[in-house]
């Protein structure tokens, strides 16, 4: 018998204010043609002054447990993946553990910038199937709008604010793809490309938060490559074919990187979870968003074989399978 990290359950936090490109054009030289053209945003959510990555993160965590019909008092672990804390410590998750009155147990955050999620499912899942957890709460919150140089019209038309949460639970099975759960995750990072995209500030550093510097063209030619390579490798290790996959939910940064990784899948877009049209990129919020729009609407249902991947500064990236 095999111990797997089961998701139980999912849920998200949108903050109330949408941010259209016709208004992005009033604030900045751009057009809605070109950002669509580009990136397939249409709009995006951007947090108020009372909404914050801790708020946001607690709603969404809350909202996963309820799904779950499961409390907070019987969390083992909580972990939270953000690049935008509220504070340099404490860390959100325990800020997370007290707002939403969970009993004393792990809490930290994970910061893996928009790869967080997929690296959080895998400390999840060793935390479980060594039997260190049997609970986890693991949430992506960002509000990036706070890092994001306004002025600056190739990066402040990308992101978004937002979180997305699982619950994730241990469950014995016989050990085999047929068993729910995560069945594999794999992790890369080279910090030798950290230069193509990376914040321009820092507590040890400027002792301020800075701004999101980026070169798009090298970013997107570094994900397709590493997209491509990692997408296969958890397709391998599993011996398994592209179409076994019923549900791709990729990290929404672009959408032609998100086209050219089904194209190399032979994989239909109708299968493919898409929320980067009107969330734009939410970093590490970005796959447990879709996630939760895609199954509150029906279409990823309890037994789908997903693949999660994901690419971030750093550079960092990684994917990873499951049975839901």
């Amino acid at each position: 018998m095999t111990i797997r990290a089961v998701i139980k359950g999912t849920g998200a936090c949108l903050p109330e204010k949408i941010l259209t490109n016709a208004e992005l054009e009033k604030m900045v030289d751009t057009t809605d043609e070109w950002i669509v053209q580009r990136s397939g945003i249409r709009e995006r959510r951007i947090a108020g002054k009372d909404e914050t990555t801790v708020s946001m993160a607690a709603n969404a965590g809350r909202a996963a447990l309820e799904q779950a019909g499961i409390g907070s008092d019987t969390l083992d672990a909580i972990i939270v993946c953000t690049s935008t804390p509220d504070h340099t410590f404490p860390s959100v998750a325990a800020e997370v553990q007290a707002a939403l009155k969970a009993k004393p147990g792990a809490a930290f955050d994970l910061q893996a910038v928009c790869s967080g999620f997929v690296y959080g499912l895998s400390i999840a899942d060793m935390f479980i199937k060594t039997g260190a957890a049997k609970r986890v709460l693991l949430i992506g919150a960002e509000k990036f709008s706070s890092i994001v140089d306004w002025t600056d019209r190739t990066t402040c038309v990308l992101f978004g604010d937002g979180a997305g949460a699982v619950v994730l639970e241990a469950e014995t099975g016989a050990g085999t793809l047929q068993d729910r759960g995560i069945l594999s995750t794999h992790l890369h990072a080279d910090g030798h490309l950290k230069d193509i995209l990376y914040v321009d500030g820092g507590p040890a550093t400027t002792a301020q938060s800075g701004h999101i510097v980026m070169q798009g063209k090298e970013v997107f030619r570094h994900a397709v490559k590493y997209m491509a390579e990692v997408v296969n490798e958890a397709l391998e290790q599993n011996n398994i074919g592209p179409e076994q996959i019923d549900w791709l939910v990729p990290h929404q940064a672009n959408i032609r990187i998100i086209e050219a990784t089904a194209q190399k899948l032979n994989l239909s877009m109708d299968k493919v979870v898409v929320t980067v049209d009107h969330h734009g990129n939410t970093s590490a919020a970005s796959i447990p968003l879709a996630l939760d729009e895609a199954v509150k609407g029906g279409r990823i249902k309890k037994n789908d074989m997903i693949l999660f991947e994901a690419l971030g500064a750093g550079l960092t990236w990684g994917a990873a399978l499951a049975r839901f």
